[in-house]
């Protein structure tokens, strides 16, 4: 069955939809009366990055590897102007001084695939490290105003690449999510036509989605269901594809089985999660074509410590092949990023991802780049985060040891920076 001709998704309902949650969001008392236009509306101003000299720590920089003792990171207007050894670095005598002596300093994580759905929830994100991150959907859009939340008050939330609702067989409430979405509550078979998959895609990108989630396997986290069967074929992938390019987006792909991670590959899908068992054949092919990996190696561990049965042997079983894929993957040059999948009450520091990388048999700088400089190429944030140059943004982790020697200092940050605020 497909969905009957609509007009294309209303860009005023969505926009106007959009500043109401992300003024609720934040906090403000302004709201938008009804019948009230969005300019009407009093004007909102973004907060104000920081001013901030962070001083004294063992700077280290991702990308090189290089350590520079007794460094100084000069953040003006929330972007880093200088950093390197105090001997080379003038330091405004009129800036804030944040002591990081004792302290080993580098550039704020990412987290590339995790589910934001309140303020709670991006607060706990970044005051763990997670300075940047990627969402993995939510249900009704809260994304999209974690977003300019966090471009209004960036001390409340990392950087975000919205993904809006998840392009899935069955919406469930989410249909509620937007007007525009509702003719598909009466489709029989749910979300497969090429039709639908378009117009969720559509519906999104009318939102204002960074990027689309899609999915070509069932749930792990979900006792009823088989991780390894299929819901969408090749075919159905590309069409959201297609929509997604369409807008100028890229697509990330909830995976399990060999089969379905191939499918979602050569479909063209920009980066794979979860994969457990990816196969040799279907990481050559995200080499060739420069697909990501975001295995999400805490989400499954999680599993593991689950009360239920069967969720507990799934992660037990799940966990080592996993990290044998990631291991292959990294061998082969496929690039990597880290993710926690997490979401609600449980935001897991995205250090404990790096972690999982480390034990996966990555070296402890590997392991970090996938939350640094790797993520940052996925999200697009090259120039922007993964690094303290100049020119990135002023996010610093001040963490307590040498993470060269122990990543698990990224779990627990001593403080967090983010664009030259001091958390």
């Amino acid at each position: 069955m497909c969905v009957e001709p609509a007009e294309p998704p209303s860009g005023r309902l969505t926009r106007r939809g959009v500043l109401a949650a992300s003024a609720a969001l934040a906090g403000t008392a302004t709201a938008l009366a009804a019948g009230t236009s969005p300019a009407a509306a009093a004007p909102i101003r973004p907060g104000r990055a920081g001013d901030l000299v962070v001083e004294g720590g063992t700077l280290l920089d991702p990308a090189t590897g290089e350590v520079t003792e007794d460094a100084v990171v000069v953040i003006r207007d929330g972007v880093v102007r200088a950093a390197g050894s105090r001997a080379r670095v003038d330091v405004p005598e009129d800036t804030p001084r944040l002591d990081a002596h004792g302290h080993w300093m580098l550039p704020g994580l990412i987290d590339a695939h995790i589910h934001l759905n309140t303020a709670a929830e991006a607060r706990t994100a970044v005051r763990q490290g997670a300075t940047s991150a990627r969402s993995g959907s939510t249900n009704f859009y809260q994304d999209i105003a974690v977003r300019e939340l966090a471009r209004r008050s960036p001390g409340l939330a990392p950087r975000l690449r919205a993904a809006g609702v998840f392009v899935t067989p069955d919406l469930g409430d989410t249909v509620l999510a937007d007007p525009d979405l509702t003719p598909l509550a009466r489709l029989k078979d749910g979300v497969r036509s090429a039709e639908a998959l378009r117009r969720v895609v559509e519906v999104n990108l009318a939102r204002g989605a960074d990027v689309v989630k899609t999915r070509v396997n069932e749930r792990a986290g979900l006792p009823e269901q088989d991780p390894l069967a299929q819901v969408y074929s090749h075919e159905q992938l590309a069409e959201v594809v297609a929509a997604a390019r369409r807008g100028g987006r890229g697509v990330l792909c909830h995976s399990y089985s060999e089969r379905g991670c191939h499918d979602a590959v050569t479909a063209g899908i920009r980066s794979l999660e979860h994969g457990v068992f990816v196969g040799e054949r279907t990481l050559r092919e995200m080499r060739g074509r420069g697909t990501y990996f975001t295995p999400t190696l805490t989400a499954i561990a999680g599993l593991a410590d689950s009360s239920d049965p069967v969720l507990a042997e799934r992660g037990r079983a799940y966990l080592p092949v996993l990290k044998k894929a990631v291991l292959a993957a990294h061998e082969l040059g496929v690039p990597l990023a880290a993710g926690t999948d997490s979401s609600g009450g449980s935001i897991t520091p995205i250090g404990r991802e790096v972690e999982l990388m480390r034990a996966a048999g990555l070296s402890a700088l590997d392991a970090l780049r996938t939350a640094t400089t790797g993520a940052a190429r996925l999200l697009g944030l090259t120039g922007t985060a993964g690094r303290l140059t100049r020119g990135h943004a002023g996010d610093v982790l001040l963490v307590a040891g040498d993470p060269l020697a122990d990543v698990s200092v990224l779990k627990s940050p001593v403080r967090v920076v983010r664009s030259g605020l001091a958390l």
